[in-house]
């Protein structure tokens, strides 16, 4: 599990595998996965100063998030929510219990609680490394993608998966708003730029702006096509959208 992210992506030409050793051997990236939700967490770490953020955490594999820091010798500075979630429950506020040096984070417009709340241009310190935030909003209003200092790699949430997009029939929700920032905010990233969803159900793991502003059916319409389908999925709400929603509003658990 603790295989570099990148090697995922070694296909990529523009990236050489020079310079994607060195970034792995700065950098300590870890995908984790979720299957009830098929939601993806993500570790990273300077391997040097051992400080570390994790992304999107969930409530029924926070222990196993807590066990891997701790393992590793991690000092876990920050657990940022790309966006509140509908779909599951953040294990942020579980984890904040057991590591005292974790700090909660989630863009400002989410209407969430935590202990930073997140502006555009803003940074996620780690060791030597940030994450820069780039609001996103159209799946909720609180999207945020993360994208690492030297724009190899981004982490974009709802926004942007592999192939498709988060939807937006519900939680402010706003076609118009997410294809305007997918273009704006991830497709004007380095073509290379690896990106990192928050979902996938087909067992894929990464993308990148190449292949999503080329291949993805949905965001390379125009936007009168994109709004057409984007009004007409007419999916089933999320099973525990009525539990995961307040909870992530109080950061995951009651009382915090």
């Amino acid at each position: 599990v603790a295989k570099c992210l990148l090697s995922m992506r070694i296909a990529v030409k523009s990236l050489t595998l020079v310079s994607l050793s060195l970034l792995c051997s700065l950098v300590f990236p870890v995908q984790l996965f979720e299957k009830e939700s098929f939601t993806y967490t993500y570790l990273l770490a300077d391997k040097s100063t051992k400080e570390a953020v994790i992304i999107d955490p969930v409530l029924e594999t926070a222990d196993r998030d807590v066990q891997l820091v701790k393992e590793l010798g991690f000092k876990l500075k920050t657990a940022v929510n790309t966006h509140c979630h509908a779909d599951h429950i953040t294990g942020t506020g579980v984890m904040k219990k057991k590591l005292d040096t974790m700090k909660s984070a989630i863009s400002k417009h989410s209407g969430a609680k935590a202990d930073i709340h997140l502006s555009e241009g803003d940074k996620i310190n780690f060791g030597q490394f940030f994450l820069s935030v780039r609001e996103t909003p159209g799946h909720t209003d609180g999207c945020i993608t993360l994208v690492l200092n030297d724009e190899s790699m981004a982490f974009t949430g709802d926004t942007l998966l592999i192939r498709g997009c988060g939807r937006t029939d519900f939680q402010q929700g706003s076609p118009e708003k997410l294809y305007q920032s997918v273009h704006s905010k991830i497709f004007t990233l380095p073509a290379e730029c690896i990106l990192y969803p928050a979902h996938d159900y087909k067992g894929q793991t990464a993308t990148t702006v190449a292949e999503e502003s080329t291949y993805n059916p949905r965001l390379t319409k125009s936007l009168k096509e994109f709004v057409d389908i984007m009004d007409n999925l007419n999916l089933a709400h999320p099973k525990k959208i009525d539990v995961a929603v307040p909870a992530n509003l109080l950061c995951g658990i009651q009382d915090l």
